[in-house]
């Protein structure tokens, strides 16, 4: 690696006016488990980055009164893992996070820089999109909040400005709404799946289903003509339509998990069976 600084700002506002807007080769480092990779592999080459680890009011899960949860950017994915709140609040993400990676990765990768990594393989992004959650994001303009369905502008490219922080993801209440997340990998189940599906559905509401992917495609999507399917109810033949609808909808690509082909084949597959699972969930 080349020779870098390191800033440990103490506060927010202090790690904000530290990043250059016009500056790529500063960056702000919160886990640094692929930022590491990156720069030991020779991709990056940062002047300076900007650690967050000072920054300890982005780091608490809280319940908020109108029946959402606020997750600081800064909490590591192995304590999201083991939250009984969290677990209460999104079961999905709980099982998501047991075959994200390895424990090791957990422990020291956080929320924040899960999402901002925006790798499409990502467990976590595809989840939440399903859940409608959204992330605050603090710039040197003051505060904006950016739905996570809208927080991805392509592979590993986010609409984040260079001086902008992710501070917090907002998960909001899921009444009766029931979840599951399935991915298909090639390997052992913590490897990078060559798809991933969410779903959330209301069974008692079926015209409000989400259905998303990611891995088989460029950055987390959902499939709105596989959802407008289940608008008639939701029985075993809405569900094969759906996944039929999925298979025709999404746009796959082809890399080292697998074919364009393969991942569509897998899509049709696997769309009915996340809906089944979280249906089977809420019976």
């Amino acid at each position: 690696m080349t020779p870098f600084g390191l800033e440990e700002p103490a506060s927010l506002a202090e790690a904000i006016k530290l990043l250059d807007p016009q500056d790529p080769s500063i960056r702000p480092i919160a886990g640094g488990t692929a930022l590491m990779l990156m720069m030991k592999a020779g991709v990056f080459r940062p002047t300076r980055l900007v650690s967050l680890r000072g920054v300890k009011a982005l780091s608490a899960i809280a319940p908020q009164p109108d029946g959402a949860l606020r997750i600081g950017a800064m909490t590591p994915l192995a304590v999201l893992e083991r939250s009984p709140v969290v677990r209460a609040h999104a079961g999905v993400i709980t099982r998501t996070l047991r075959t994200l990676s390895n424990v090791r990765v957990r422990n020291v990768a956080t929320v924040g820089g899960h999402l901002a990594h925006a790798d499409p393989h990502m467990d976590l992004p595809p989840v939440l999109i399903a859940l409608g959650a959204h992330v605050e994001v603090a710039g040197p303009d003051g505060v904006r909040t950016i739905a996570v369905e809208n927080l991805f502008a392509g592979y590993f490219e986010t609409v984040l400005r260079r001086d902008e922080l992710i501070t917090a993801l907002m998960v909001p209440g899921q009444a009766a709404r029931r979840a599951a997340y399935l991915k298909c990998t090639t390997r052992a189940v913590h490897d990078w799946p060559a798809l991933g599906v969410a779903v959330s559905v209301d069974p008692a509401e079926a015209a409000s289903a989400r259905i998303v992917i990611s891995a088989a495609t460029e950055r987390p999507v959902r499939l709105a003509g596989a959802e407008a399917v289940l608008r008639g109810g939701v029985d075993e033949a809405a569900l094969r339509r759906a996944g039929d609808a999925a298979a025709d909808e999404a746009q796959t690509i082809s890399d080292g998990q697998g074919s364009a082909a393969y991942k569509r084949a897998l899509v049709r597959v696997y769309v009915r069976r996340a809906l089944a699972a979280a249906l089977d969930g809420a019976r």
